[in-house]
């Protein structure tokens, strides 16, 4: 068995625009890479599908059709995407599809995947009453997978007439996919976004819309001479308040720092020193020789070096993380 090591994030690997995959529940997505790192300047850029600015619908002048303002939208992987992942859509107009008789009839409003303005028609109702349900009758239709929906025409009669404004839907979430709805989070150590509620299952299939992710992922050098590894982990306490009835009693948990001891060369010239006071990643392998297991965290370097008058300089050095230490056991 090899002895233990202390590793730290020396350098970072760039990792393309990725389309991250669904784990079937339409919240949590992978992103196909990690960890990820969050050091200064290779933060990671999570784009949900989804209207960044503009976009507005409005009415038009000739029958059947509505306005659409200049926008762009977060379309990474889309034809005409920026680095950033961003389609910019100049302003434009939309013919919407009236129903063949005087009933119910939704049109979607969107972007394709070409980043080009187009309508989706739904099925003609049986009435003039509008179902919620995707692809029913009389309910908005589901939209191409890549696609990006902006607002919904919602049409009751079959004569060519202008739109009237109150035929215009542009609901957030109900009517409109922005890419910041809902909000997510993202586990840079599992590589995971999980979003705070369900994506719309609205595209084509009864799937959700696209989410995109690129970053990078650290590359590790040793720390030599190191020691006393401490895992960043959750405490607990509890405290208690007398009442006439008695104590009643709350639990609270604090999350403490990593820390580790390492014997310096000079303490100036030591690579890793000059990390100190940056958000990277460390790991610790119980065997050095072997990939797994082995702990991962996160967390701003922090070191105090102290100079005996004999022997070698050390550093007591600190990891402040914003979650728990990750144990990797496969």
């Amino acid at each position: 068995m090899g002895a233990p090591i202390i590793r730290y994030e020396a350098g970072q690997t760039p990792q393309a625009w990725t389309a991250a995959s669904d784990s079937g529940d339409a919240k949590k997505f992978s992103v196909g890479f990690s960890p990820i790192s969050s050091a200064a300047g290779f933060e990671p850029s999570i784009a949900p599908y989804g209207l960044l600015t503009g976009g507005a619908i409005t009415t038009n002048a000739t029958n059947n059709t509505v306005s659409v303002a200049a926008l762009t939208a977060s379309m990474a992987g889309a034809t005409g995407a920026s680095a950033a992942g961003v389609v910019s859509v100049a302003a434009g107009s939309a013919t919407v599809t009236r129903p063949a008789t005087n009933v119910a009839k939704v049109c979607s409003v969107t972007i394709d995947s070409t980043g080009a303005i187009a309508v989706v028609a739904g099925t003609d109702g049986a009435s003039t009453t509008f179902s919620e349900t995707r692809g029913a009758a009389g309910g908005p239709p589901f939209i191409p997978v890549g696609s990006v929906e902006l607002g919904q025409v919602r049409l009751t009669t079959s004569a060519a007439a202008v739109v009237a404004a109150g035929e215009i839907f542009q609901v957030v979430g109900t009517h409109c996919e922005t890419s910041g709805y809902p909000v997510y989070a993202l586990d840079y150590g599992l590589g995971t976004v999980t979003f705070a509620d369900v994506l719309p299952k609205i595209h084509t299939g009864s799937l959700p819309k696209k989410v995109y992710a690129k970053g990078y992922t650290p590359l590790f050098s040793a720390i030599p001479n190191t020691s006393d590894w401490v895992p960043a982990e959750s405490t607990y306490s509890i405290n208690s308040t007398d009442t006439y009835d008695g104590p009643v009693g709350s639990a609270s948990s604090s999350l403490g720092q990593a820390s580790f001891t390492a014997q310096l060369k000079d303490g100036i010239t030591d690579a890793f020193v000059a990390s100190k006071g940056k958000n990277l990643w460390f790991e610790f392998r119980p065997d050095r020789d072997k990939t797994i297991p082995k702990q991962l965290t996160q967390g701003i370097l922090g070191i105090a070096r102290s100079n005996p008058a004999s022997g070698a300089p050390s550093a007591s050095c600190t990891v402040t993380p914003s979650a728990a230490t990750l144990d990797v056991a496969s």
